[in-house]
């Protein structure tokens, strides 16, 4: 196992210097084959020649594309000091360069705003993890009832709406709706150290416009994982050596059919953790999401490089723990 585990590490660690080929080489070539100059973003309106001359090479613009890369990866590294002839600026590592917009380094940036998106992935995914996996479960043992095809509806519902309508409608109902449904007024994010209850409950609603969207997947797919499973010899097997029904669905039938569960939930947790862009738009959430978007109409390329950079490594990382957890939840696995 660790043999394969070294060998997946490899491999994703050849994935993203080539992603960090690939998106460096957009968010820098692009521009440039419109004719736009980067340093323009970074000086404003009112410049001169010089200046632009003294941005280019703070930022080392006026270098080769391969120079400009190097340095960019090995800033991530081991930092990065750039100057303009008058001001000398360090970036410690990580360094992803710094902000056209804010002017600062923009592994400071993330880190002000991670913590806003790690309470919004994680608190969504406990919700639309235990209420798919049930719903999934109680609809798989009772198959064309009354409950399952209550819970598939809800679960088409729940496909078929998007974020920023749920989203929406539960702010115009619960934070703009009659004064009895205002349940909470001025939705604003309060860090977990501050007040613990104040973070729960102005996460609340963004957690449920989330998870609602992932619950419904989570139910279907777990739904068809169960039907499979619970038609296997195995099972069968199980039932006629006088198990306990409970004993059969959770330790027979569910272990294996977690197995794709625990596929999408890593990769949609790994996605999350670099920003859900709609979710925080609609509730204003000071996230990686917002920070991404803002920066999109800003043409902040630096924070824009950042952010896919860092949602790239997340989902290679949650891709690389998932192959290793498939063992965990199903001992047929075998790693070679």
């Amino acid at each position: 196992m660790i043999r394969y585990i070294i060998r997946r590490s490899l491999g994703a660690g050849l994935v993203l210097v080539i992603l960090s080929i690939v998106t460096f080489g957009i968010f820098n070539v692009g521009p440039r084959l419109t004719g736009a100059n980067p340093a323009y973003l970074y000086v404003g309106k009112i410049t001169s020649p010089a200046q632009i001359k003294a941005v280019e090479h703070k930022l080392g613009l006026d270098k080769p594309l391969a120079a400009q890369y190097v340095d960019y990866m090995s800033g991530i590294f081991l930092g990065r000091t750039v100057t303009d002839g008058t001001t000398v600026d360090r970036c410690p590592a990580p360094c992803l360069g710094y902000s056209y917009r804010y002017q600062t380094p923009v592994t400071t940036l993330i880190a002000n705003r991670f913590p806003v998106t790690l309470s919004l992935a994680l608190g969504a995914a406990v919700i639309w993890l235990v209420a798919g996996v049930l719903t999934g479960i109680a609809s798989a043992l009772r198959r064309r009832s009354f409950v399952d095809r209550a819970s598939m509806t809800v679960a088409l519902a729940g496909v078929s709406l998007p974020v920023f309508f749920t989203g929406l409608l539960l702010t115009a109902i619960f934070e703009y709706g009659p004064s009895w449904l205002q349940w909470f007024p001025n939705l604003h994010y309060v860090s977990f150290g501050t007040n613990p209850l104040s973070w729960a409950h102005n996460l609340l609603l963004p957690w449920l416009a989330l998870a609602f969207l992932y619950a419904a997947l989570y139910a279907r797919l777990t739904r068809a994982s169960m039907l499979e499973t619970m038609a296997e010899d195995y099972v069968r097997t199980a039932r006629a050596k006088g198990l306990p029904e409970r004993t059969v669905i959770f330790k027979h039938g569910l272990r294996a059919a977690l197995t794709p569960i625990v596929t999408i939930f890593g990769l949609d947790l790994g996605g999350l953790l670099g920003g859900a862009i709609l979710t925080e738009t609609v509730f204003n959430l000071p996230g990686l999401g917002k920070l991404a978007y803002d920066a999109i109409g800003a043409e902040d390329l630096p924070i824009i490089l950042g952010t896919t950079l860092l949602a790239a490594v997340f989902i290679v990382v949650a891709n690389l723990i998932v192959d290793v957890l498939y063992a965990v939840v199903d001992p047929r696995v075998q790693y070679s």
